[in-house]
Formats: structure tokens, C-alpha cells, sequence
């Protein structure tokens, strides 16, 4: 804003160049230059420091490990380099089945313990029986560990010899990764239920909605979209945990480094085995962690409920 005088002398004010898009162009302060400096620096000093204790670790870990007098004997038994290439493509060929498991497993999971989780916030002394049931399912399989689990069902139901039902390890398996992690599921998917204000569903039915469409569209969105990161961390585990039906003698990644260290007497397989798990776990752990910064990011910004 400028102060200029006009034909008769008087004083006028111009406002030419104050206006957003107009005059001269926006220019930082040598204040908020200096700040974005500093900050700079300061983030190349934390990369260039973190580098180095990075690699003076690595170091350090190395000459231990290496120095230790078993070392030779460990280095045969367990990181052979011959043995890593054969059972590379077998377990490559076991990981599909396992990935498969994951991709049925994790559907039927999510919709078990959403059903689950209904039943047990379902109001009314009418549901109480429905109630008790599902509470005592999720008790009691989140109580019974998984390893017991899948021995008596994938052992336990072929003993029966029911009509119908099949023997395959596979299926088996795949039903007691279901029952298991369905009640880890049903427990989440019911705390994001009750994490929602009453008030949700008070608004809801006043607006003309039962009680099951206020669940199905007030309710539900909310609180699925409040548990995707703890959704995500349980199909991660369910991923890992796939490896365990080879106790019924299915053929996965596990089974297959397994058969191939039995006949060579060496454990390399087991360590290929692994190595391909926590490649195929590290993008999935990588996702979750996106996904739960990017949803505290916008409860900060107010963008969720």
C-alpha cells in the first residue's frame, strides 16, 4: 500500500499491488531461509550419523559372529551355498500353496469375525444366548494355542471318519487357521463397534434407520475403518502362520525345506525357508505402517472420525 498525491494535491491511497496475484512476487525472509538451512543440515548431519553407527554395527556383529570359534562348523551346517540352490525353487514352489492359504484363510477370516462380532454387540435379552456363544468362542480360541489347534483338527477329525468331510491336510489346516484367527478378528472388529459414540446410532435411528441399517451404514464404516491397521497386522501374522500346516504333511515352503534337510542332514533349507517368509512379510509390515501414519495424520487434520 502506497501513498500518493493526485492532481489537486490530496492525498490518496494506492492500493495497486496488494491484491492476491498482483505485484511483486512473494519473497521468504532471510529468517525462513536460515530455519530451512538449519533444518536441512540438521537432516543430512542425522543421515550421515545414522549411516555410520549403521555400518559400524554391522561391522562389529560381523567380527563377532565370524571370530566365534564354532563359526566354520555353523557356516557348513546352516548358510551352505549349494544346498540354498537346491531348495530355492522348492520352496518357492511350497510358498504358492502358502500364499493361497492366505488369500482364503484372510476372506473367511474377515467375514467369520465380522459375524462373530455382531453377535456379540447385538442388544437385547433376545441375543443373550447369541451373545454367551460368541463370547465363549472367541474365549476359547484365542485361549487355545494354534499349534494344539491345528494337531486336533488336522489329526482329530480324519480319527472320526465322518461321511463327507474331507482328510486333505490342506483343508484341515486351512479350517483351524480360520477358527483361530477368526476370534483374534471378531475381537477387533469388535472394539472399533464400541468405539463408536453412542450418538452415531442415536442420530441414525432418528433419521428413520433400523437398528440393522444404522449398524450396516453408521456404524460399520466407522469402525472397520478405525481397525484397518490392527486388521492388517493380524493377516500379516495369519501370512507366517501359514508355515505351520506343514505339520499335517501338506507340501509348503516350510515341508519342502524340511524334506530336503532331512535327506542332507544340513539346515540351509530352513534358512532359505525363512528368508523367503520375511521377504514376503517385510512389503506387508511396510503397507500396515503407511496405512496407520496415514490415517493419524488425518484424525490430526480432523479428516476421520
Amino acid at each position: 500500500m502506497t501513498v500518493v498525491k493526485d492532481d489537486s494535491g490530496q492525498e490518496a491511497v494506492d492500493d495497486k499491488g496488494d491484491m492476491p496475484g498482483e505485484g511483486d512476487a512473494y519473497v521468504p525472509s532471510q529468517r525462513r531461509l536460515d530455519r530451512e538451512r538449519h533444518k536441512r543440515t540438521r537432516a543430512r548431519r542425522a543421515t550421515a550419523i545414522a549411516a555410520v553407527s549403521t555400518l559400524v554395527t554391522a561391522v562389529v556383529l560381523y567380527v563377532v559372529v565370524v571370530s566365534a570359534p564354532g563359526w566354520e562348523r555353523t557356516k557348513e551346517t546352516f548358510f551352505d551355498g549349494h544346498y540354498a540352490r537346491e531348495a530355492f525353487p522348492k520352496v518357492l514352489e511350497g510358498l504358492w500353496l502358502n500364499i493361497r492359504l492366505l488369500l482364503i484363510c484372510g476372506v473367511l477370516v474377515l467375514v467369520l469375525g465380522m459375524l462373530i462380532a455382531i453377535a456379540r454387540t447385538l442388544r437385547g435379552p433376545v441375543f443373550f444366548p447369541l451373545r454367551v456363544l460368541a463370547a465363549a468362542y472367541t474365549d476359547f480360541f484365542r485361549g487355545l494355542p494354534l499349534i494344539i489347534n491345528l494337531m486336533i483338527v488336522v489329526f482329530g477329525v480324519p480319527a472320526l471318519r465322518l461321511q463327507g468331510v474331507t482328510v486333505d491336510p490342506v483343508w484341515l489346516g486351512g479350517a483351524a487357521l480360520t477358527l483361530t484367527y477368526s476370534a483374534y478378528v471378531a475381537e477387533v472388529f469388535r472394539a472399533g463397534i464400541e468405539s463408536v459414540h453412542p450418538s452415531q446410532r442415536a442420530a441414525a435411528r432418528s433419521l428413520g434407520l433400523s437398528n440393522r441399517q444404522a449398524l450396516r451404514h453408521v456404524v460399520l464404516p466407522q469402525a472397520v475403518r478405525r481397525q484397518v491397521p490392527p486388521l492388517l497386522n493380524d493377516l500379516v501374522s495369519l501370512q507366517k502362520d501359514t508355515g505351520l500346516v506343514s505339520i499335517g504333511g501338506a507340501i509348503d515352503a516350510v515341508r519342502a525345506s524340511d524334506i530336503i534337510a532331512q535327506r542332507a542332514l544340513n539346515y540351509t533349507p530352513y534358512i532359505v525357508a525363512g528368508l523367503v517368509f520375511v521377504a514376503l512379510t517385510i512389503p506387508m509390515t511396510r503397507f500396515t505402517d503407511w496405512v496407520t501414519a496415514r490415517m493419524d495424520r488425518q484424525r490430526a487434520q480432523g479428516g476421520t472420525t
